[in-house]
């Protein structure tokens, strides 16, 4: 299927390693030039120069915290000026720290906000009037499934994805006419560094072994398995891409079922 992605301008976040890694990984197959931000530069040139060689695609790296507005301005005028104008932004961020609510003071809660919230404020904000100009544009915020059935121990997650649900659901209505889809993609439980932490805090509560925690999450999932990048990244492939034009304002999960609501 040819998803009409080639010579696109793609713009993802937290795209070093993980599932950032893997959409970039993804649309570079497809054809798209990317430009590609996260916080460790050293992570980020490497992942670039892999991307470059294996999909011979422009790729543009700019290490920035997408938290500052000055960050986001900073990726935008190199990446503008190396590559061009995003199309297609997708917003990616790491998950705030698990814990009860007693265990997360103000301070948190405000860092939560600015990672997970306020990163996707900026991107948009820096990048919505050049599609709005081109009347084409895709916008996919990976979040979590914690924003749709809330995950013991993760009340910031649960608290602040959620919130980035309604800002998009919201957009997606604004920007219709102009050709413009916003979407969100839900990972489950998949195999990145997250997902490992998040299995080793729990094994060091309740004396078990990292693999036997992530057992138990396997256990729920229908599917019996966690998931992995790709299957992320050919999700948001498919919604930036043409084909898609006619999906916006949709909260999907890739989670092999873990989901139970009927929406």
């Amino acid at each position: 299927m040819d998803l009409g992605l080639r010579g696109k301008i793609a713009l993802v976040a937290a795209s070093s390693r993980g599932l950032g890694r893997a959409v970039a990984d993804e649309l570079a197959a497809e054809g798209c030039d990317l430009i590609l931000c996260a916080r460790d530069a050293d992570a980020l040139d490497q992942a670039a120069e892999a991307i470059r060689s294996a999909s011979r695609v422009r790729v543009a790296a700019v290490a920035a915290d997408l938290t500052d507005p000055a960050g986001v301005e900073r990726v935008l005028e190199s990446g503008v000026q190396e590559i061009g104008e995003p199309a297609i932004v997708v917003t990616n961020t790491g998950g705030p720290p698990a814990g009860p609510f007693e265990q997360h003071s103000a301070e948190a809660w405000s860092d939560a906000v600015r990672q997970n919230l306020d990163s996707v404020l900026n991107l948009v904000r820096g990048t919505l009037p050049a599609m709005r100009r081109g009347r084409w544009g895709r916008i996919i915020n990976i979040t979590s499934i914690a924003a749709k059935q809330p995950v013991d121990g993760l009340i910031l997650s649960n608290a602040v994805r959620a919130a980035v649900h309604g800002f998009a659901r919201t957009l997606a209505t604004e920007v219709a006419p102009q050709g413009i889809t916003v979407n969100s993609v839900l990972p489950g439980y998949t195999r990145t560094q997250r997902v490992d932490e998040l299995a080793e805090r729990r094994a060091s509560q309740q004396g078990i072994s990292p693999r036997e925690a992530l057992a138990v999450w396997e256990g729920e999932i229908p599917m019996g398995r966690l998931g992995e990048p790709r299957e992320l990244a050919a999700l948001v492939a498919f919604l930036a891409s043409e084909r898609a034009s006619y999906i916006t304002g949709q909260s999907i999960a890739v989670d092999g079922g873990w989901i139970r609501g009927l929406f």
